[in-house]
């Protein structure tokens, strides 16, 4: 397949500490970890860490990549994009810590009969704008779907998960993925 997939992460116990970090619960699970809301103890801040499969820790290759891909993204600066905090490891347990955001994935929010007009124009040029900062410094996102895409109680988008993003030289950042 063209997209990586990793198996799941067994959980960690909530107030576990894992760096800097005490986890509060697990708000979601998918193939490129498991990612809990915890609190930064040193900024005091709340914080969406996503925990990585055990397999970055033992498998270098796939480290590297998944490392890379988040320092890629956390360069990115952008109201539509959740911001990357830190990268780092803890005990064999590599970690991507990373802006909370409160509200919930575009695909909960969608009616079965879709969304009206007017909402999908709003959320079509926010999710454009976000995409075209991250195109502009050679990232492709590569898994753009409702659940990838935050929506906060204000209306804001947030574009979620660059895991699976192709980082390209900024000479190739016309070339799509």
């Amino acid at each position: 397949g063209r997209f990586l997939c990793l198996p799941a992460v067994p959980p960690l116990a909530p107030g576990s500490r894992l760096s800097h970090f005490e986890l509060e619960h697990q708000l979601g699970q998918g193939g490129m970890g498991t990612v809990y809301r915890a609190r930064d103890l040193r900024l005091r801040r709340p914080v969406a860490l996503k925990v990585l499969p055990p397999e970055s820790a033992t498998n270098l290759v796939l480290r590297q990549f998944l490392l890379h891909e988040a320092r890629a993204a956390s360069a990115l600066s952008h109201a539509n994009i959740v911001a990357i905090y830190e990268v780092g490891t803890h005990q064999g347990i590599d970690f991507i810590a990373m802006e909370l955001v409160e509200g919930g994935t575009l695909a909960g929010v969608i009616p079965a009969v879709g969304l009206p007009l007017p909402l999908v124009f709003t959320y079509a040029r926010q999710i454009a704008a976000g995409l075209a900062k991250a195109h502009a410094a050679g990232g492709v996102h590569r898994d753009i779907k409702p659940g990838n895409v935050m929506l906060t109680p204000d209306g804001v988008i947030k574009l979620l998960d660059f895991g699976l993003a192709r980082w390209l030289p900024a000479s190739g950042a016309g070339v799509a993925g």
